[in-house]
């Protein structure tokens, strides 16, 4: 007797007394040996670890990106807990047994889908809305309805599919939103575990309560270890700010710096006041740089060296956030 579980929608395949010569040999067949197999349907998966939503929906945030809600604030969806869902596929793989004494013959789950989750089907925004304050983010205010979003998605969708080629390097972030999530978080789904409870006797043995402290603790100590930092338009803000100055500062009115020297002389009245500001602000930014990661040896020693360079590039906007650790930490 060998044993298949297969999990739907997290890419993960679990394997008990199984091999691929036990599939491959025909013999097995002749001899009587049955390949029995059934399947997990996992809701959105949290928890400790968890890799494929919440990293996500934090980074997001924490750039700034994460600018609106989708759908109205009475769709539903499920969310299962990881200790949840390793006890159903516990639970499963003993359901595969057909050696059990007493109940020999074709076991309860071969052949049969289950759904599972924590049984608290909740709005995705209000669900995640503890992670994100306990983080000190908060939730966006504005809605977009599911079909603006759609086509949002699917302008993203097209663009990606154009980039295709390139999807698994390193320099091309992830889209930032799809069709197949508007889907997700917009419209109400979510099932009954009550088949899994009757043939495999699952239970949810962590409450959404629980599972949450346990994965805002995870965070808080994770976000520690890590940098933190401005949104995406602060990064913008400096870079291309200084760039322009030092281009309008400079380099000969040329092309788009004409304009840009233009610009700059409307405002500074001379190259020479655009050149001292620039000066002085290059050198505003090494003193911060070096004050960041000196500050950080003693605050954040692991992440001194990003400190320094985050600071050099943003000055201030970085700054804060260190001096804001600094004062937590005291």
């Amino acid at each position: 007797m060998t044993m298949l579980i297969h999990m739907v929608g997290a890419n993960l395949l679990l394997n008990s007394w199984f091999s691929k010569a036990m599939v491959a040999n025909p013999s097995r067949k002749k001899n009587g040996t049955c390949l029995y197999t059934c399947v997990i349907r996992p809701a959105a998966i949290y928890g400790p670890g968890e890799e494929r939503h919440l990293p996500r929906i934090v980074s997001l945030t924490k750039l700034g990106l994460f600018t609106f809600r989708i759908g109205d604030a009475g769709v539903k969806t499920d969310w299962v807990y990881l200790d949840n869902l390793v006890l159903a596929l516990i639970l499963a793989s003993m359901g595969l047994l057909d050696d059990i004494p007493g109940k020999e013959g074709r076991p309860v789950a071969a052949g049969q889908p289950y759904f599972i989750c924590d049984g608290s089907p909740i709005n995705t925004f209000e669900f995640i809305r503890p992670l994100l304050k306990s983080l000190e983010y908060d939730l966006p205010n504005a809605t977009l309805d599911v079909s603006h979003a759609l086509l949002l998605g699917r302008i993203f969708w097209a663009l990606y599919t154009f980039f295709y080629p390139w999807l698994n390097r390193s320099w091309l972030p992830q889209p930032f939103i799809l069709p197949a999530e508007v889907y997700k978080v917009g419209v109400t789904h979510y099932f009954s575990y009550l088949k899994a409870k009757e043939e495999l006797g699952y239970v949810p043995v962590v409450s959404p309560q629980e599972g949450m402290s346990a994965t805002i603790s995870y965070w808080q100590d994770r976000n520690r270890k890590t940098l933190d930092g401005p949104t995406i338009y602060a990064w913008l803000y400096c870079i291309i700010g200084l760039s322009a100055l030092f281009c309008a500062a400079f380099l000969p009115a040329y092309g788009p710096n004409k304009l840009n020297k233009a610009f700059t002389l409307f405002f500074l009245r001379s190259i020479t006041a655009a050149q001292i500001i620039f000066i002085l602000a290059a050198l505003a930014h090494v003193f911060e740089g070096l004050y960041a990661w000196k500050l950080a040896k003693r605050v954040d020693p692991l992440n001194a060296k990003g400190w320094f360079w985050q600071t050099f590039a943003l000055g201030f906007f970085s700054l804060h956030f260190l001096l804001k650790r600094a004062k937590k930490q005291n």
